[in-house]
């Protein structure tokens, strides 16, 4: 393949000619006059007619010289030399296009920085709240300084031009990464989705909700670090500083696939925690390579982020570890009670998890070593598929229950954020998903439990959902009796009803098997109470015999 194969669909669609392209790329002020006029000296006393007389292996010349970019070149062949600058900044190319801006690289043209420049589009001015948003974006950016979130350097406009100067990240999006490779090896996955919490708990602190939480925005540059980006939808907590969406009434909720279901209600009053429940969809989309519901409309896809839960993580997995799968469930629950109430929270479970399972895998990294690409890393990851976690198989179904009782009894017990027992202690209704394990061993509450360990054993003893009342988290299992109802609410000591003039009581509760256990328990430790009682009274009437005869 020749040199110049790559432009064949510019030569098809250009119709200057190569003097043109000459008066172009010197007008455009793209390259320094002395370089210009060298290397056009150079072309006409050293290469042949074919050259001269083509205006693509003329630009091309310059491209290899080092003084045009493929970019310019394209907009040069198209007959435009104006647009290249922005303020202090000159373009370099396209980077890539959103809903609301175009970003482009930039290089600062004095101290050859490179920066990202990220401009709003003429067509988007008008009555509406583009401009106000983008300028609210620019603010946003401005007020955090967190090595995990993309740093603004400056806003400005030439004329109806408007744009922010940002941070330039050599490196791809998490969306395009997973699209390459597949879903992720588990460390990494951990790794950066701690990051990503770390970078949203510091915009969370300074008053910002997100938003917008999705895998194309999160960049991952080429040692391995993640940056949060993309703050155009992002709301400002303090009430004196209202949403501009409101304002100008745009129905702004954010992206269908990553959509927290109290977003979608009012995106107006959520709170960080629906920024939670969007990083745990993009936790699972890395996990998997598909989104939680990746089929249907949008309008279908909203509705099931409102009432169901994804399919199970081991479904696409099966080796996933049940400890890591845990926390992404509890991430996406439905209701933001039952979820982490900061991202603190869920970068410090992730990195508690992160390091045991670098202490159980000592060949695993997450970072790429000196001399390796992102993609080198994820390679070596793959090839050592070979993962070790004592939660592989901790999904619980009918078999596995009175099992994992015995272990608890014998000090082993599961991790509370294992999703064996987040998914088997969900309520029923889809519209109220409950975390016993919270509930049980929340110290607030009366009565609570001595140890989070008894609050799962209790979980997991009492709150297994029936086959015939299936819950969105548990998948359907065989059941070997099914004469009964399980419940998912505690047995309480509830007053009788009174409808009228009747009395309603309780009906008794079948008795389970701890609770057999504990009354056998109870007999047991009263026979052995009177049998010493006994003892003690049939050795004082001896000692008393004995001392009536010696007297």
């Amino acid at each position: 393949m020749g040199p110049l194969d790559g432009y064949k669909r510019i030569r098809s669609m250009t119709q200057i000619t190569a003097d043109k392209v000459f008066e172009l790329i010197e007008k455009s002020r793209l390259v320094d006059p002395v370089a210009f006029a060298a290397r056009k000296e150079a072309l006409l006393t050293t290469a042949d007619a074919a050259i001269l007389e083509d205006p693509v292996a003329v630009c091309k010349s310059y491209e290899d010289a080092g003084l045009l970019t493929r970019w310019q070149s394209e907009k040069i062949l198209q007959g435009k030399y104006k647009g290249f600058f922005l303020g202090k900044h000159k373009l370099l190319g396209h980077i890539g296009t959103g809903g609301m801006s175009s970003v482009y690289l930039g290089e600062h043209i004095v101290l050859k920085h490179r920066r990202a420049v990220k401009v709003l589009p003429k067509s988007k001015l008008g009555n509406s709240s583009y401009l106000e948003r983008f300028q609210r974006e620019a603010k946003a950016i401005a007020s955090l300084s967190h090595p995990n979130i993309v740093r603004a350097y400056d806003i400005d406009h030439e004329k109806d031009t408007h744009y922010i100067v940002m941070e330039y990240i050599e490196g791809v999006d998490l969306q395009i990464l997973v699209k390459k490779h597949g879903p992720l090896p588990y460390a990494i996955v951990a790794d950066y989705i701690a990051q990503a919490a770390h970078g949203l708990q510091h915009a969370h602190e300074q008053g910002l909700i997100h938003r917008d939480v999705k895998p194309a925005n999160f960049l991952i540059n080429t040692e391995g670090m993640i940056k949060v980006l993309d703050l155009g939808l992002a709301l400002y907590q303090d009430q004196d500083d209202a949403s501009l969406t409101m304002e100008y009434n745009d129905k702004v909720l954010g992206t269908a696939d990553y959509l927290a279901p109290e977003q979608a209600l009012n995106s107006h009053t959520v709170d960080n925690r629906a920024d939670i429940y969007g990083l745990g969809c993009t936790m699972y989309f890395l996990l998997t390579g598909h989104p939680p519901f990746p089929d249907g409309s949008i309008a279908s896809r909203i509705v099931k982020h409102q009432n169901s839960m994804p399919a199970d993580i081991r479904k696409d997995r099966p080796d996933c570890p049940g400890e890591l799968d845990g926390i992404c469930v509890k991430m996406m629950q439905k209701d933001p009670k039952f979820r982490y109430q900061d991202c603190n929270q869920v970068a410090s479970a992730l990195e508690v998890w992160l390091n045991k399972y670098k202490t159980e895998n000592p060949e695993v990294a997450t970072k790429p070593a000196r001399g390796m690409t992102l993609d080198d890393l994820l390679e070596d990851a793959k090839s050592k598929d070979n993962y070790l976690s004592e939660t592989v198989n901790n999904q619980l179904d009918d078999t596995k229950i009175e099992s994992n009782r015995k272990s608890a009894r014998a000090g082993q017990v599961l991790s509370s954020s294992d999703s064996g027992i987040l998914r088997a202690i969900v309520k029923s209704e889809a519209s109220s998903i409950d975390s016993r394990i919270d509930l049980i061993h929340d110290s607030s509450q009366p009565n609570q439990t001595k140890s989070k360990s008894q609050a799962i054993q209790q979980a997991s003893g009492k709150s297994h959902p029936s086959s015939s009342d299936p819950s969105p988290l548990t998948q359907p299992v065989e059941r070997k009796t099914t004469n009964a109802k399980a419940s998912s609410k505690p047995v309480t000591n509830a007053p009788a009803k009174s409808t009228g003039s009747q009395t309603k009581l309780p009906s008794p509760q079948p008795k389970s098997q701890d609770q057999n256990d504990q009354d056998a328990e109870g007999s047991r430790s009263w026979f052995w109470i009177i049998t010493v009682l006994v003892a003690l009274l049939a050795l004082g009437g001896i000692a008393a015999a004995v001392v009536l005869l010696k007297s």
